[in-house]
């Protein structure tokens, strides 16, 4: 199963803002992870519903990894951003074997299994040190105090 692009941006921008002090911006989530900003944005707000950031707006606003994110399983943004459906959809496609096809079950099988290892991950497992350090590093850095 491959992910859409969204779900891999989600990923990456909750593994990038877990381990942060700060706030971060959306601007600087786009520079970061060299990611169009407007994806970025509409991706931060799915994230935003899902519970795992959490979005100040106004000129010291930001966005920041919420607090207890880090329980949220991989399973759950994988389901949030790809949906509940099957990998094929032998409806749409008018495919004549539907009747006695066995691959849907199989395929059905693979994804349940897919999903249910993610659901087996926490995020906060994806920024634990060592790989906490390694996140930092790309992280916006804390704004320099006026």
């Amino acid at each position: 199963m491959k992910l859409n692009r969204s779900t891999d941006m989600a990923l990456r921008i909750a593994m990038l803002t877990a381990p942060a002090s700060a706030r971060t911006t959306v601007d600087e989530l786009a520079d970061r992870l060299d990611l169009p900003r407007s994806h970025v944005a509409k991706v931060v707000q799915r994230l935003q519903r899902t519970g795992v950031l959490v979005t100040v707006r106004g000129r010291s606003g930001g966005v920041a990894f919420a607090e207890g994110a880090e329980r949220i399983t991989v399973g759950r943004i994988v389901r949030a951003f790809e949906g509940e459906g099957e990998v094929v959809s032998c409806e749409e496609s008018g495919c004549a074997q539907r009747a006695g096809c066995r691959l849907r079950v199989q395929l059905r099988r693979a994804q349940t299994a897919f999903l249910a290892v993610l659901d087996e991950v926490p995020l906060g497992d994806l920024v634990d040190d060592p790989a906490a350090a390694l996140l930092l590093t790309l992280a916006p850095p804390a704004p320099a105090a006026t």
